[in-house]
């Protein structure tokens, strides 16, 4: 029977679910009017039809892209329990393996948005201090907070974690309470849950495209919140974000009626977020956007963890180095990523120098993410057999709204749009090459049948005693799914090169599956106690950490007599540990002698480029470094005949003479 990984509905869930999911989406009132009514033309910054209209915009956008999209439907796509682009590409992959293109794209700019949103939020956050003390230095204050964010990542979050559920719930409870206060003042802005106000003000409005731009700020933290499934639950994100939603439209409201009502204060440079507040509370919501800026901020750098955990696991991204700084279910670190994000993320702060400033920057990323993201499910209703009369038009409904906010943000692109564009075009660049770079190195692989032959060649060198002993146990890393193959490669290692001598030889296969937190494994004994071929399933949560699954088989296999793990050398019999010791052997194939069209060249380039940067064979593996030999051979043995060799030294004659 298979286990149930999904959270349980509980009240401690939706509270875990508050502090967790809605970060992103819950610190957009910091910023979204503030957009708007810098693209309002001047002089009718306070006309009643506009702010209406607007907040109508924003309404109607938290209900069909954020409540009907990921709360009613795309939260209902999980792969046992999980949610994010990349389980959604894991459930279709099978039947569509070109979507890794779309996988890929998504989860580039998912993770461009995560480097842009801690120093939006952060930036955001600080300069409220100006309504306080305009003298404090926002950008150097905003570094020191993103610095601190950063570094005590490796240290995980988890005794802090428990926190963020009560204090994002003090946020929405205050940003409700907030704009109840305004909203009290002049009920009539609740004109603008009709949908015709928003119509007519697009229609209306100089700058429709700009205003769409700002508008689909309110809704940038949705896909987050699918990426966030299987650390909250579906019931719970959906009871919590009816709490979630009732806040933010109370604090829209609430800032528009402050902005009709408010003709001689309203500037293009005014925040309405923190000039609402009543003079006395101004310190106290500033610390509490500062502290919801950095619960944001955080809840999107370990999702960015997340996302490449699962690229590694689909093959799209290379097995970088992860780390598990707690006990807590799911919560990793990436030291490669987290420094990657930290430095771009002060970059970003330095040049763009100001929240308003990066409002270009923000969102023309998470557009493409949610526009494959809607691709995907289309797949994903075709491989579950929906009828084309309920996937075509929702699809195409999503795919029309978020085309139009894409164009919408490219108006952005000179102004800083291109920021979060050139880093994901980079990231995707990696997936596409390590990708491809791995397809291609599986074409040029050849296979060898493990038959009496090559068992007998291994036993031959297991006894002959003129080979220096490699190890008790000699364990090879293998790709080849049918247990009676292997890779050309291995035979290479063991026979042509320098023979390798052991007392147990071990053939592993690792395969990570599309089941998030499935463990299983399949031994086939070639010989007894001597030979062994162990075929292990992983999940993609999971991981791999081949020689820590390696020790637990075998001390199984063990226990069944199977295998002798005792050490071979008389000198160790009489320790403490007389277990035997394991070498890991990882041979890699290199590009030498090998024709092929240009395009796969420089994909395979980029692809050992790739690796260069980010990754070892033992990393890729989990393996522990002292027990780890890395081999290198030809990705194609060319073995040539005496007619090719004569021809070889013509020419070379021919050249000599020349």
């Amino acid at each position: 029977m298979k286990e149930n990984h999904k959270v349980p509905f509980s009240a401690l869930g939706v509270t875990l679910a508050i502090g967790i999911v809605f970060g992103d989406i819950g610190t957009s009132p910091l910023y979204v009017m503030r957009a708007i009514l810098n693209a309002l033309p001047a002089g009718q910054l306070t006309r009643p039809d506009y702010i209406l209209g607007a907040v109508s915009c924003v309404i109607w956008t938290l209900t069909i892209q954020t409540t009907l999209k990921y709360v009613i439907i795309t939260l209902r796509a999980d792969n046992k329990g999980e949610g994010g682009i990349l389980s959604l590409y894991a459930l279709v992959r099978q039947k569509y393996r070109w979507a890794y293109v779309l996988a890929g794209l998504g989860a580039a700019t998912l993770l461009a948005d995560g480097i842009i949103t801690p120093a939006m939020t952060v930036m955001s956050a600080v300069e409220g201090l100006n309504t306080i003390a305009p003298h404090i230095p926002v950008i150097p204050v905003t570094i020191a907070i993103v610095l601190i964010l950063f570094l005590v990542q490796p240290f995980g979050t988890g005794s802090l974690g428990k926190y963020f559920g009560p204090l994002m719930i003090a946020w929405f409870t205050m940003m409700a309470v907030m704009g109840m206060s305004q909203l009290v003042t002049d009920v009539t802005v609740l004109r603008a849950f009709n949908p015709m106000y928003a119509i007519n003000f697009l229609i209306a409005v100089p700058q429709t495209m700009i205003i769409l731009g700002a508008v689909f700020l309110c809704t940038t933290g949705a896909e987050a919140l699918y990426s966030d499934l299987g650390h909250c639950g579906l019931k719970n994100i959906r009871v919590s974000w009816i709490y979630v939603k009732i806040a933010l439209i109370v604090n829209y409201l609430g800032q528009a009626a402050w902005i009709i009502n408010s003709h001689g204060k309203v500037t293009h440079d005014i925040n309405p977020f923190f000039a609402m507040m009543p003079e006395w509370f101004s310190l106290i919501g500033v610390l509490m956007a500062t502290l919801a800026a950095i619960i944001a901020s955080q809840a999107l750098i370990s999702g960015s963890f997340t996302v490449i955990s699962e690229a590694i696991s689909l093959n799209i991204w290379p097995n970088v180095k992860i780390q598990y700084p707690t006990n807590i279910k799911g919560q990793l670190y990436i030291p490669s990523i987290n420094h990657m994000m930290m430095v771009l993320c002060i970059i970003i702060i330095l040049t763009m120098q100001s929240s308003m400033k990066l409002e270009a920057a923000y969102g023309l990323a998470i557009t493409l993410s949610m526009l494959m993201t809607s691709v995907l499910l289309f797949l994903y209703f075709m491989k579950n057999n929906r009828p084309l009369w309920f996937s075509i038009p929702l699809t195409l409904f999503f795919v029309v709204i978020e085309f139009s906010f894409f164009l919408a943000n490219m108006q952005k692109f000179a102004h800083g749009g291109f920021v979060p564009i050139v880093i994901a075009s980079i990231l995707l660049l990696f997936m596409y090459s390590w990708y491809n770079g791995r397809r291609i190195k599986r074409h040029y692989t050849v296979y060898d049948q493990v038959d009496e032959q090559y068992i007998n060649q291994i036993i031959r060198i297991s006894k002959d005693e003129t080979v220096p002993k490699a190890a008790t146990h000699l364990v090879y890393i293998v790709k080849a799914n049918n247990k009676n193959f292997l890779e050309s490669k291995i035979a290479y290692s063991l026979f042509k090169g320098t023979p390798k001598r052991a007392d147990t030889y071990w053939f592993v296969r690792i395969k990570r599956t599309d089941e998030p937190y499935e463990f299983s494994y399949e031994t086939t004994v070639y010989v007894p106690k001597k030979v062994f071929r162990i075929n292990i399933r992983a999940g993609f949560k999971l991981g791999i950490h081949t020689d820590k699954y390696v020790t637990l088989i075998a001390n199984e296999l063990e226990r069944h007599g199977l295998v002798d793990l005792t050490t071979r050398y008389p000198s160790m019999q009489e320790g403490n540990d007389k277990r035997g010791d394991f070498k890991y052997m990882v041979v890699d194939r290199i590009f030498r002698n090998v024709h092929m069209n240009p395009s796969r060249q420089i994909v395979l380039a980029c692809y050992n480029l790739v690796k260069k940067l980010t990754t070892s064979d033992t990393q890729m593996y989990d393996i522990d470094p002292s027990l780890a030999v890395v081999e290198t051979v030809p990705l194609r043995q060319i073995d040539h005949t005496e007619e090719q060799l004569k021809e070889l030294l013509k020419q070379s004659a021919d050249e000599s003479e020349s």
